[in-house]
């Protein structure tokens, strides 16, 4: 039996949590008001502060926000985040849940159609969750769709049967790794880029630059109003800041923070701060000494302090993290988690219950790790000296960062932009098996409490294992997550922006090809 309702995204929380109802049905939008009507044409050129000569248009291999920006402004997904946090509609229009949250069926929009003129059917959305969770897939997704024991098509409708209840499944499918593909051959064409998103890929050159152009018969006539878009890969911070002061661009994210407040008192130029669930990383291999110790890792976490990172990487631009990745601003933020605070004595303390008096650590580091990592890893090294901890600092290349040295050095920076709730962050990057679990952490007790609270339905027990497992990385996981940075990017007075912008991921939640326009 499916119930029916039409809640916001905070209700529909409380009513999954409370009733075990999930259903959802409402209007689309263009994803926020804008302050003025936006206009239609011109030519969008914007400069990432990321993109690699290895990304591919497969998407369960996207990492950057080069390939995630290219993502949502090619392809189109089931649901997606609205400025505000809520969930919307985009290829399913609407989806219901049985009451134990354990079958979903999502009723698909009519009229859609692939840049190539091929409509959408059920079908290429079955065979794009089973192109993520077939036998052998490395997607980045695939942990977060194990729990699907069967999908069906059923006319214009998908049904979902899970294992366990998933009170926040739809917004599963807001993952910039889930743009629904076309079906061919028994699987899916990804090489081709053939979306059913408001452009359409014209020509990529990775690590370099990709070109769009609107997409005239675009389900959704209220967005994508550029004529043309120009994506630009520019590891280097002055290069994008010249660039966006010249004029050659638009718009270009990743600042350097030490000259961000200067850059937006210059006529013309806005730069935007976003508080979000933005974390930076450095990330120890618990399955590789002396990682492998967690009093080693205990250790490494006292011995870092997280407000000189805020004040002198940051600039103020974000907080101290807690070694675990749910931001402040998220539901079942831990509240009641002590503070882990830079502290040479217990750092020491714990090095001598690893039966050592001292360690030697070598950290990879690269700005394409997340912005100024190398200065951050040179500050930690000097205050991990009084602790103890010896560590040597190595700065790698930019390009192939995330092929070469993430998840292959034992100790490195990493960035993650968070989820938009808490199952998907944890599932994602410290389930045990996960794809992209870059600490290659195992721990018994999290991982069935992150399969109980996905299913528990009564919110205040389902807020005290999200509580739990924050705890248990905190004292035990393998990532030291020194700081929350904000969204900072900056944008020419030409551009045009909602009147909120998006705290999903950086840039508007990385939809800004969609939601922008020339003023």
């Amino acid at each position: 039996m499916f119930d029916r309702k039409f809640p916001t995204r905070r209700s529909f929380m409380r009513g999954t949590a409370a009733l075990g109802l999930s259903a959802m049905a409402a209007s689309h939008s263009a994803g926020g008001a804008f302050a003025a009507t936006p206009n239609r044409g011109g030519t969008l050129r914007v400069a990432k502060g990321d993109g690699a000569t290895t990304d591919t248009l497969d998407p369960a291999t996207y990492t950057g926000s080069f390939m995630v920006a290219t993502s949502y402004g090619v392809h189109g997904f089931l649901t997606g985040i609205r400025p505000d946090g809520d969930i919307e509609p985009q290829l399913a229009e609407s989806w219901e849940a049985s009451p134990d949250a354990r079958t979903w069926r999502f009723t698909l929009r009519r009229g859609v159609t692939f840049h190539d003129g091929k409509p959408l059917t059920p079908e290429d959305v079955v065979a794009t969750i089973q192109y993520h969770t077939m036998e052998g897939s490395k997607s980045a997704v695939k942990t977060l769709l194990e729990d699907i024991e069967k999908v069906e098509a059923d006319n214009d409708v998908v049904e979902f049967t899970l294992s366990t209840g998933n009170a926040d499944f739809p917004f599963t499918f807001t993952d910039y790794h889930m743009p629904i593909l076309p079906s061919v051959d028994g699987g899916v064409d990804w090489k081709s880029g053939n979306g059913c998103g408001p452009y359409k890929l014209i020509k990529l050159e990775p690590g370099i630059s990709a070109k769009f152009v609107r997409n005239h018969d675009d389900w959704d006539q209220n967005r994508g109003w550029f004529e043309e878009v120009e994506l630009l890969s520019v590891a280097d911070p002055n290069a994008r800041t010249s660039a966006l002061v010249s004029g050659e661009v638009h718009a270009t994210d990743k600042l350097d923070l030490k000259t961000a407040g200067r850059m937006g008192q210059k006529p013309g130029l806005t730069v935007h701060s976003v508080e979000g669930s933005q974390h930076y990383v450095f990330a120890m291999s618990t399955n590789t000494a002396p990682f492998d110790d967690p009093n080693v890792r205990l250790a490494l976490k006292y011995a870092i302090d997280r407000q000189e990172l805020v004040d002198k990487i940051l600039f103020g631009y974000g907080a101290v993290g807690n070694d675990h990745p749910i931001g402040r601003s998220q539901r079942f933020f831990n509240t009641d988690l002590e503070q882990t605070v830079y502290d040479p004595e217990r750092a020491k303390f714990h090095l001598k219950k690893a039966g050592l008096d001292s360690v030697s650590v070598g950290l990879t580091a690269a700005d394409a790790g997340f912005p100024g990592s190398v200065d951050a890893a040179t500050l930690y090294q000097a205050s991990a000296a009084k602790c103890g901890v010896e560590i040597d600092v190595t700065r790698a290349a930019n390009d192939g960062y995330w092929s070469d040295v993430w998840m292959k050095k034992p100790f490195s920076a990493a960035w993650w932009a968070g989820r938009p709730v808490e199952d998907a962050m944890l599932t994602t990057v410290y389930a045990s098996g996960a794809a992209w679990n870059d600490t290659f952490w195992e721990n018994e007790r999290f991982n069935e409490l992150l399969v109980s609270a996905r299913s528990e339905l009564d919110e205040p027990k389902r807020r005290d294992m999200y509580f739990e497992m924050q705890t248990i990385l905190n004292g035990d996981g393998g990532a030291v997550i020194p700081v929350f940075a904000n969204f900072v990017f900056a944008t020419d007075s030409k551009v045009q922006t909602g009147e909120q912008l998006s705290a999903h991921f950086n840039m508007d939640g990385e939809r800004w090809m969609e939601r922008w326009s020339f003023a």
